[in-house]
C-alpha cells in the first residue's frame, strides 16, 4: 500500500470513473432539456428520455462503484493545505454532489416506474421495475427529480468554477488530484 504521504493524486480507478460520470452526466442533463422541451409524445422527445433514463440507470450503478472505490482509496493530500474553511466547503460540496448523484437517478427511476414509463437499457433489457404505479408517487418523484436538477446544475457549476480557480488562479495542484493523467504518487 502506498504511503498516504506521498500521494499526489486520487486512485486511477477513481479518476477514470470521476471522467467517466461526468461526462454521462452533462450528457443527461443535456437530453432530459432537450426532450422536456419537445411536445408530448413527439418520437424525438420518446427516444431522448429513453436514452436520458439509460444514462440515468448507468449513473446510479457507477456512483455506487465509485463510492465503494472512494472508500478503498487513499485520499491524496491537499498540497498546499486547504484553509479550514476552504476545506469543509470542499467536503460539504462533494458529499452534496455523492448524495445528489444517488437521489437524482432514484427519482427519475421512480418517476418514469411509478408514472408506468417503463423503458429498455440502451434498447437492449427491459429495466426492472421495482415499484408499483402510483399517481402520487410519480408526481412527487416527478417534482423531486425537477428540484434535485436545478441542485445539480447549481453544484456541478460550483464543482468547475472551483476547478478552474484551483488551476487557473490560485495554481495549486488541487485540479491535478483528479486530472486523468496525474501521476499517482508524489
Amino acid at each position: 500500500m502506498a504511503d498516504p504521504r506521498n500521494l499526489s493524486a486520487y486512485a486511477a480507478p477513481l479518476r477514470a470513473l470521476h471522467w467517466l460520470m461526468a461526462a454521462i452526466i452533462f450528457t443527461a442533463i443535456g437530453l432530459g432539456v432537450s426532450a422536456i422541451n419537445l411536445p408530448r409524445g413527439a418520437p424525438l422527445r420518446v427516444e431522448l428520455l429513453e436514452l436520458h433514463k439509460s444514462l440515468g440507470v448507468t449513473a446510479l450503478a457507477l456512483v455506487v462503484l465509485r463510492l465503494a472505490v472512494r472508500l478503498l482509496s487513499r485520499t491524496p493530500p491537499y498540497r498546499p493545505p486547504l484553509g479550514r474553511l476552504n476545506h469543509l466547503a470542499a467536503s460539504a460540496a462533494h458529499g452534496l454532489i455523492y448524495v445528489v448523484m444517488f437521489a437524482m437517478p432514484l427519482s427519475g427511476y421512480v418517476h418514469s416506474m411509478a408514472g408506468k414509463h417503463g423503458f429498455r437499457w440502451f434498447g437492449l433489457f427491459p429495466v426492472p421495475s421495482f415499484v408499483a404505479p402510483s399517481e402520487i408517487a410519480d408526481v412527487g418523484a416527478g417534482k423531486a427529480h425537477y428540484a434535485l436538477a436545478i441542485l445539480l446544475g447549481a453544484l456541478l457549476t460550483a464543482h468547475v468554477l472551483a476547478a478552474i480557480w484551483h488551476a487557473r488562479v490560485r495554481r495549486d495542484a488541487v485540479f491535478q488530484r483528479m486530472w486523468p493523467a496525474a501521476p499517482a504518487r508524489g
